[in-house]
């Protein structure tokens, strides 16, 4: 058998219950687009002007949060963790001595709890198939 046959006969039934259809997740892209140029224009994060807001660190928490969204929640967290770590100096919701303290091994139960989920959404699209 070729390579290229050997690909092309492949079953991959076991993917189609894990991702969104394309439609779906332009869907969220969108959604999630819109919220965040309401979090900027509204300045909800008191980060001052509208590009403040578009960094590369909310870059990260925008792709993780699509990641999340299309099922993808270790690397979407991991993304969401980095952007939020980056920006902690600009963010004053605790101060930095508890953040520095509690945030990574928050970060690390929360990817723990992620593996779990995705792994309970994997067990139950096998059982749906």
């Amino acid at each position: 058998m070729r390579h290229r046959d050997y690909y092309n006969n492949r079953d991959y039934s076991h993917f189609r219950g894990k991702e969104h259809h394309p439609r779906v997740s332009i869907g969220l892209f969108f959604i999630v687009l819109g919220v965040a140029l309401l979090i900027a224009t509204n300045d909800l994060l008191r980060l001052g002007p509208v590009s403040n807001y578009f960094t590369w660190e909310t870059a990260m928490i925008f792709i993780g949060v699509l990641l999340v969204l299309n099922l993808r929640f270790t690397g979407g967290l991991l993304l969401i963790a980095g952007g939020i770590w980056f920006l902690q100096e600009h963010l004053f919701i605790i101060t930095p001595e508890i953040f520095k303290t509690l945030y990574w091994p928050s970060v690390i139960v929360i990817i723990g709890l992620s593996l779990i989920v995705s792994s309970l959404f994997k067990r139950k699209t096998k059982i749906d198939n």
